[in-house]
């Protein structure tokens, strides 16, 4: 079908669109160079860590100096990449901000696609993902495995933090049961922990002491709950459950980087719902899954979808108990998920 021709009234009202943009984001680079302009004598450059960005702006954490361990707000040049929590970066202390005038290389990081597709990273030099679910709202083991899969994609060891279990019932303390038994079965480490009755929190703060680690899980878990646990002085905000829909609520706005007091830090991050793997090929889904690896290739075929193909290895390995049926139902969904 050929292209709809446009009038010269469309024409000239996305010219007028497109002026209105170009001179909205020529006068916001103005204003951010007028701010710079306006900093009384630079410093010398420091290294820093991002604590929390906010755009144009970020906190950062000095290293060194008269600066060792403060927060210092800092503009960022125009010229710099995307800053997100955890980056290192090399700075230069101004009145009445500092600035950044750069960023280091990242030793890992973890990104996912925003609502347009664009890849985006999430924080950088991570050393674990904890992914945290509760007793409510009730386990997805679909984002769970998703988050699992983004880790492992990415060379970040995970672990799982079930939170709440103070709210187990003779119902749900079965159906917990059965999901902890499945990860812990495929070599996943496992730590249960309650933020209300603090039951748990010695072996949780013990796992991730001189660790760097993000907590990541969807809205109404309790990341900001545990990490306000873990650092007593801390003060995320938290919320209740809808009562509408008995999913989280967000509380948390941006991640924000906490020191921990046995050493390490813990980042606290927005929950999220859907964690979309759009910039993973198949191939790369599939060896996220890691009880997967030892059948892959064996398949009769070697353009094997894994669904109800003859010869399929992973098919044969759930008939045969080697494998767990809901985490190749959860593959499939997250392929299909690429299509739609």
């Amino acid at each position: 079908m050929s292209n709809r021709k446009l009038s010269k009234r469309q024409q000239e009202r996305i010219q007028s669109i497109q002026n209105r943009r170009r001179e909205k984001a020529e006068s916001k680079k103005n204003l951010e160079d007028k701010a710079l302009e306006s900093l009384d004598g630079l410093g010398p450059e420091i290294g820093g860590t991002v604590i929390t960005n906010y755009g144009s702006q970020v906190d950062i954490e000095g290293h060194s100096g008269a600066f060792n361990g403060k927060i210092v707000r800092c503009f960022v040049r125009a010229n710099i990449p995307t800053l997100v929590t955890g980056d290192n970066i090399v700075w230069r202390p101004a009145e009445p901000q500092g600035v950044v005038v750069a960023l280091e290389p990242r030793q890992s990081e973890l990104i996912r696609p925003d609502n347009y597709g664009k890849l985006r990273p999430v924080v950088a030099n991570i050393d674990r993902i904890g992914v945290v679910f509760a007793v409510q709202p009730a386990p997805q083991t679909n984002l769970l495995d998703r988050y699992l899969v983004a880790a492992e994609a990415q060379g970040i060891e995970p672990f799982l933090v079930l939170n709440k279990t103070d709210l187990l019932d003779q119902q749900t303390d079965s159906e917990v049961k059965s999901i902890l038994a499945s990860y812990q079965s495929i070599g996943y480490d496992v730590v249960c922990v309650s933020a209300i009755n603090n039951g748990g929190m010695d072996q949780l703060n013990s796992y991730l002491t001189d660790k760097s680690c993000i907590f990541v899980g969807q809205s109404g878990v309790g990341k900001s709950s545990l990490i306000n646990q873990l650092v007593p002085d801390n003060n995320s905000a938290v919320g209740p459950l809808s009562e509408a829909t008995n999913e989280g609520t967000h509380t948390t706005t941006s991640s924000k980087l906490i020191h921990l007091d046995g050493g390490g830090v813990i980042i606290d991050s927005p929950g999220i719902r859907e964690f979309a793997l759009t910039h993973l090929n198949q191939q790369d889904i599939i060896q996220g899954f890691k009880d997967f690896r030892p059948y892959l290739g064996h398949c009769k075929f070697r353009d094997c979808k894994h669904e109800n193909d003859a010869g399929c290895a992973l098919v044969a390995a759930v008939a045969a108990g080697k494998l767990q049926q809901q985490r190749l139902d959860n593959y499939r969904q997250i392929i299909n998920s690429l299509d739609n």
